[in-house]
Formats: structure tokens, C-alpha cells, sequence
């Protein structure tokens, strides 16, 4: 499985209108969850937020919230962001437009909020700009810094480190509140917060 988990300063340039990483010099680490509500995972998550007062971002899929709307509702009620997802984790490179943007519409019942991450990060320029513009106006947001919690090859030291090794003021970290990422981020996340706990960084959720 081949991806980059620092993304490279000429991606961020080849698409500008997505967000890659927040503005700022401080001491700021914005870290996100993708694909959930789960009922067991995503509690474990928001626990281990709270004992840092750490606030993230929630990329959730529509018909995860559909399922689980209360744990979708603790999420907000933590005082932690959500953006959309999809309704059924859609590859953009792989559906016709019309599909994706009413898969995306259909999320948008259930998951209300101005932030999009596309699935695996895969989004047709088509989809993109209808997204970004009117009635959506949503805000697209990428990474500047994968865990890898996805990789099943890997294990969670070594997703921890590709996270406290790679990222700084103003990362976006991708972690995945899902079932297949969990023997991973059960034992990364917990070192992720400690580290940059200790370093003086605060967690924020995107804006």
C-alpha cells in the first residue's frame, strides 16, 4: 500500500482552493477522525480527548450517523467539530459526479456542517469545484499528516511515530474511528497526546 504520510509541499500547491493545514505559527495540532460514528470506538476516542481537554474534528459518514446519532450527538456536545463524509464512503475517482454530489447531499441530512474531507482523500475536480461553490459551499479539508492507522501492515508505534515525527504548528492529522483502524489507534492515539501534551501544543478542532 503506498501513500505519503507527510504531504508534500507541491500537492498542497497543485490543488490551493483545499485546505491542507491551518494558518498560524503557535503551538496548535488540529486532529481528526474519519469514518465514524462507531458505538464502542468512537466513545473510546472522546475519552481519551477528554483527559487532555483535547477537541478534534469528526469526518462522519451519513449513514453512520443515521445508525448511532448518539454518539454523534456526544461528539458535538464534547465541544468537537464535524464535517462531512459521504453518506457511503464514496471514491470520488471511481462514481459519476451526480452520484457523489447526491451522496454527499444525502449525508448532508444527517451530518450538518460547512467542512467536507472526501473518502480516501479522492475527489474529481468537477466534484470539488461544485462542492466549493453554491448551494454547498462547503470547505474541503485534506491533511498535512497521516497516521497510517489504516495500514494494516503497520503497528500502532509506528503510526504514532509517523504523527509525532511529521507534524507541527498548524497540522491536520488523520486518525480513523473505524473498525479496521482500531488495533492501531487504540495504542497511537493515547502517545499522540502525550507527546505533543508534554511539548506544550493545544488541540483544536478545524475551522
Amino acid at each position: 500500500m503506498f501513500y505519503l504520510v507527510k504531504t508534500p509541499w507541491w500537492l498542497k500547491k497543485i490543488y490551493p482552493g483545499l485546505i491542507w493545514r491551518m494558518e498560524g505559527g503557535d503551538k496548535r495540532v488540529y486532529l481528526s477522525f474519519d469514518d465514524g460514528p462507531h458505538p464502542e470506538i468512537t466513545p473510546f476516542v472522546l475519552e481519551e480527548l477528554r483527559r487532555y481537554g483535547a477537541r478534534a474534528t469528526f469526518f462522519c459518514i451519513g449513514k453512520n450517523v443515521n445508525a448511532y446519532p448518539q454518539i454523534y450527538r456526544q461528539i458535538l456536545l464534547d465541544g468537537h467539530r464535524v464535517g462531512n463524509h459521504t453518506q457511503n464512503h464514496l471514491n470520488g475517482w471511481k462514481v459519476a459526479d451526480d452520484r457523489y454530489i447526491a451522496n454527499v447531499r444525502e449525508a448532508a441530512k444527517y451530518v450538518d456542517s460547512d467542512l467536507f474531507r472526501p473518502p480516501y482523500g479522492r475527489i474529481g475536480a468537477l466534484q470539488s469545484k461544485l462542492l466549493r461553490g453554491e448551494p454547498f459551499n462547503y470547505r474541503v479539508v485534506m491533511w498535512d499528516v497521516l497516521s497510517g492507522d489504516f495500514d494494516v501492515s503497520l503497528d500502532a508505534q509506528r503510526c504514532a511515530r509517523n504523527v509525532t515525527r511529521h507534524a507541527g504548528p498548524g497540522s491536520i492529522v488523520v486518525f480513523h474511528d473505524s473498525e479496521k483502524a482500531f488495533d492501531r489507534l487504540k495504542g497511537a492515539l493515547p502517545v499522540v497526546l502525550e507527546h505533543f501534551a508534554e511539548k506544550g501544543y493545544r488541540f483544536e478542532v478545524i475551522r
